[in-house]
């Protein structure tokens, strides 16, 4: 899904596929025939924003005179702000600033430090197996590396055992150690695998490659903070008299040019209840489509503590992120690099001006299965649904 532009010729032609296009990163090729054009920064291409919802400004607008552009209505939910629905959309609510500033904080370090933490899967699980403590590692500097292709005096000054499975297993090593044998062994930086992660998934574990839920793997609940955040944020969207019961989360992690094709989150069984979704970082484009992808999507900015519910028909409509604004300009996080400044802070100030982390938490299993089914009897149920 991350910025992949291997479509179909007929997808190419798509309403949804032209919105992607239309707000993707690309950088402007002007100066290419110049041979001074290797001295210049790349500049990325202007990109017309004009139709782009800002639900900061309708609520502004909202608060200021109680105003609401057309299609677009408000529910007061008991929140500080107001939930905001789109008529064209039964089951989308947007919910602006719905993260408090100290919250914010909260799950950005979460989502460095304790949630690509094994028994967590990441998208480096294939390669290199679980890794424990990347960002620790990153801060100080380490280097992960093939054990199979290191040599014995290596093993005196490796710490963090890391096995795959397979007959591969990769340690992290000081750099000035690694760095001595950089060409004899297969190696790659902490700095570097934490730019390559790209997701993590918490609680029930999501198998991408069966797009279906594996509850044989090995797992650990969601948070209780995190679950309770998610009931609280869910409630406007919840079937009267019901509770939401968050028993997955996937955590995306975006950087400089990352994309989310468009997609239909269908592998929970029930789709009356809600995704909960949560956008941590920098600033982003996100396309709310129909349940066809000839359907021309909505554009709308997603920014640093914003939700998302998806429920009921909303669940049946495309959605995808084609852009990132990373750049200082566009990315509206000072507030949250305030919050940063303190030196203890430094790594995840350096992560967050270019990045965005999007935490999404569903509930997977219908409601009688919840009460009345283990998880060890529970795997051919999920995939099946």
């Amino acid at each position: 899904m991350y910025g992949s532009d291997k479509v179909s010729d007929e997808a190419e032609r798509t309403a949804f596929r032209q919105a992607e296009k239309k707000y993707k990163l690309y950088y402007d090729d002007a100066f290419k025939s110049s041979k001074k054009y290797i001295a210049l920064k790349k500049q990325p291409k202007q990109v017309d924003l004009s139709e782009v919802l800002d639900f900061k400004s309708v609520l502004d607008s909202y608060s200021e005179n109680a105003q609401l552009p057309p299609g677009i209505f408000a529910r007061q939910c008991g929140f500080k702000r107001p939930v905001f629905c789109l008529e064209n959309h039964p089951g989308f609510y947007f919910i602006p600033g719905a993260l408090s500033m100290e919250e914010q904080c909260q799950w950005i370090r979460e989502s460095l430090t304790s949630f690509p933490q094994p028994p967590n899967r990441t998208n480096h699980n294939a390669i290199y197996g679980p890794i424990h403590d990347l960002f620790l590692a990153t801060k100080e500097k380490k280097i992960l590396v093939d054990e199979e292709s290191s040599p014995a005096s290596l093993d005196s000054e490796a710490n963090s055992c890391i096995g795959n499975g397979d007959a591969h297993r990769w340690k992290f090593y000081e750099e000035n150690i690694a760095s001595l044998e950089a060409k004899t062994c297969k190696s790659i930086s902490a700095s570097k695998l934490l730019r390559k992660l790209r997701w993590s998934t918490l609680g029930l574990q999501f198998d991408w490659s069966k797009r279906n839920y594996d509850v044989s793997l090995p797992h650990n609940k969601i948070p209780d903070a995190l679950c309770q955040l998610a009931k609280t944020l869910a409630a406007p969207a919840m079937p009267m008299g019901e509770d939401f019961k968050p028993e997955a989360a996937i955590v995306n992690y975006f950087g400089l040019g990352d994309t989310l094709g468009g997609h239909l989150d269908d592998m929970e069984a029930d789709w009356s209840k809600p995704i909960v979704s949560m956008s941590l970082g920098c600033k982003a484009i996100f396309l709310l489509g129909g349940k066809s992808r000839q359907d021309s999507p909505l554009a709308m900015f997603l920014r640093s503590g914003d939700a998302v519910l998806m429920a009921g028909e909303a669940r049946e409509c495309f959605h995808g992120v084609p852009r990132i604004f990373a750049d200082k300009e566009n990315a509206e996080i000072a507030p949250l690099e305030l919050q940063f400044l303190h030196e203890d802070d430094r790594f995840y100030l350096e992560y967050i001006r270019t990045s965005r982390i999007n935490i999404n938490i569903r509930q997977v299993r219908k409601e009688q299965l919840c009460k009345n089914t283990k998880d060890t009897d529970l795997t051919a149920t999920v995939k099946s649904m």
